[in-house]
């Protein structure tokens, strides 16, 4: 199987980048946001629990979205592996996501992490905005915001993996299909899978 953890700050491309590996490789598309308002529309316990957390304004706990992770998994036990956006952003949720993934003997095999500069990130985060009327998009204060939350949160993540011998940085600055094919010249010389 192949699991990874597609990494990077907000407007790195990792969406797109998830789109297109997911197809090539088959592989089981889990982006936490998506997830999230599944469990929710599907009324599912772990959905009305993160429903309830939400409408107070409260974030959902690891232990659901991992939960939430799990149902996923028990649900595609055919995939070939999965690709996961958005999650873990903690080292907290990375040592939760291990414990799940070492249970079911398929451990992650690779963190790939988008690296693309701050200025670069500013001008395709206003872009999105403007073409897709995101509004947390339009403003370069809240992006400013964002990246730096990014940075101070996040980041110790990749260092986790890293540690690991499981963190691979691709240069994320180019167009979609050359970034594409260093990403999956990056995981097809992995002899783990």
């Amino acid at each position: 199987m192949l699991n990874i953890i597609l990494f990077g700050p907000p407007g790195s491309g990792k969406g797109t980048q998830a789109n297109l590996l997911k197809e090539k490789y088959q592989l089981l598309h889990i982006s936490t946001g998506d997830l999230l308002r599944e469990e929710i529309a599907n009324g599912t316990k772990l959905g009305l629990e993160a429903k309830t957390l939400m409408d107070k304004g409260e974030l959902v706990p690891d232990e659901v979205v991992v939960g939430m992770i799990q149902s996923k998994l028990d649900a595609n036990k055919k995939a070939k592996g999965l690709i996961l956006d958005g999650f873990p952003r903690t080292v907290k949720q990375a040592e939760a996501l291990d414990q799940l993934l070492g249970e079911l003997n398929s451990p992650i095999n690779a963190l790939v992490s988008i690296v693309v500069d701050e200025e670069e990130l500013k001008q395709r985060l206003l872009l999105r905005g403007k073409e897709s009327g995101r509004p947390d998009d339009q403003n370069e204060s809240i992006i400013e915001n964002r990246i730096k939350e990014y940075k101070n949160k996040t980041t110790a993540v990749a260092t986790y993996y890293e540690n690991k011998g499981k963190l691979h940085e691709i240069n994320g600055v180019g167009d979609v299909e050359t970034i594409n094919k260093l990403i999956c010249s990056t995981l097809d010389s992995m002899s783990k899978f």
